[in-house]
């Protein structure tokens, strides 16, 4: 089966890290221009150029000129989509936790009892 295209939706656009490392930038410093971008990425500005235009087709970037530049804005409400599929998932995850807590717990248990020495019964040298 061929892969859906990367602007079908969110999920194919930020299956590519690239561009999830353009939208975890834009979300710690806020809006960049694309020249900043080219520069922290250490990427050719086709490239960045590029995957902006996937997230900007998405609705992920939104796009402003100032003057000849481009500055790209995160827009996070869209993300909603992708954290609502995950929330689904979220029980799993913490099973998961509580399980290797309890078996974590119940090995350290074993292990203080086995060092604890035996106390003679009455009556036993």
């Amino acid at each position: 089966m061929p892969r859906a295209r990367t602007t079908a939706d969110i999920f194919n656009a930020i299956a590519e890290s690239r561009r999830r490392e353009i939208l975890e930038l834009l979300a710690r410093r806020g809006p960049l221009a694309v020249g900043t971008l080219v520069v922290t990425l250490e990427l050719p500005q086709p490239a960045v150029s590029k995957h902006l235009g996937v997230l900007r087709k998405v609705g992920l970037v939104a796009v402003i000129r100032q003057g000849k530049q481009r500055v790209y804005n995160l827009e996070a409400e869209q993300l909603k989509a992708v954290h609502d599929w995950v929330k689904h998932f979220e029980g799993l995850w913490s099973h998961q936790l509580e399980r290797v807590k309890e078996r974590a717990e119940h090995r350290a248990r074993e292990r203080t009892e086995s060092r604890t020495p035996l106390k003679p019964r009455k009556g036993q040298p």
